[in-house]
């Protein structure tokens, strides 16, 4: 049996142990996914069309890997005006195992149930077997949330600079790059490389699209 999914914005025909890579989803390896947008389903000749999407379908996938696509390096010039612009784009991937084709509602297997609750089960005996204080739940949850939103650089003093400024930094590219402590266009301009490979690992952003950034940012750190 195989199945039309829709993920990302692309559709996929899959079946059973099919591997393949799309946009991220959310998930460690090993971890068991949902796919609930089924554009069809079928067997040889028999084939069901949803409207779009077909009633009570679901596939499921365990998480192989979670990666980066090679960078796709997008180049333009202007003859005669001195212009030249260079974008670079590195899109997040999941790697990802076709676990099941379910019809008609059906739950998934108590195998992959299982799984999951053998990871949670085995995350729990691994875990030191320690008392916790009532008054140390509050620390432990702010420090926790302290630790997931620590920004990769320290935002300097004084008003930000608009970053959609620099061509190739749209609204959302600048929010990104402020809640990671970048917020002026001198301190873009003062990125050493290896704070490039920082950002590239930990943002969407590819390391010749944030050099391309500095370029413009120490023409606009001069003004």
């Amino acid at each position: 049996m195989f199945a039309v999914i829709k993920t990302g914005g692309k559709q996929y025909r899959v079946a059973a142990n099919d591997l393949l890579k799309i946009e991220k989803v959310e998930g460690q390896v090993g971890d068991i996914v949902e796919i609930g947008h089924v554009l069809a389903h079928g067997e040889g000749e028999n084939v069901t069309f949803g409207a779009p999407f077909v009633d009570g379908a679901l596939v499921t996938a365990e998480v192989v890997e979670q990666g980066k696509n090679r960078t796709v390096i997008a180049f333009k010039k202007r003859r005669r005006q001195n212009s030249r612009r260079k974008i670079g784009h590195r899109q997040l991937l999941t790697t990802v195992r076709i676990a099941e084709i379910l019809l008609g509602g059906a739950k998934p297997t108590k195998k992959a149930a299982a799984k999951a609750e053998a990871k949670a089960e085995a995350k729990a005996e691994a875990a030191p077997k320690t008392e916790a204080k009532p008054e140390d739940a509050p620390k432990k949850e702010a420090k926790a949330t302290e630790t997931a939103a620590a920004p990769l650089f320290k935002a300097p003093k004084g008003e930000p600079d608009d970053l959609t400024v620099i061509k190739g930094i749209g609204p959302v590219a600048a929010g990104q790059l402020n809640e990671q402590g970048i917020t002026t266009f001198a301190q873009i301009a003062k990125l050493s490389d290896k704070d490039i490979a920082k950002i590239d690992e930990h943002t969407p952003f590819s390391a010749d699209q944030i050099t391309d950034w500095r370029e413009q940012a120490k023409d606009l750190a001069k003004k």
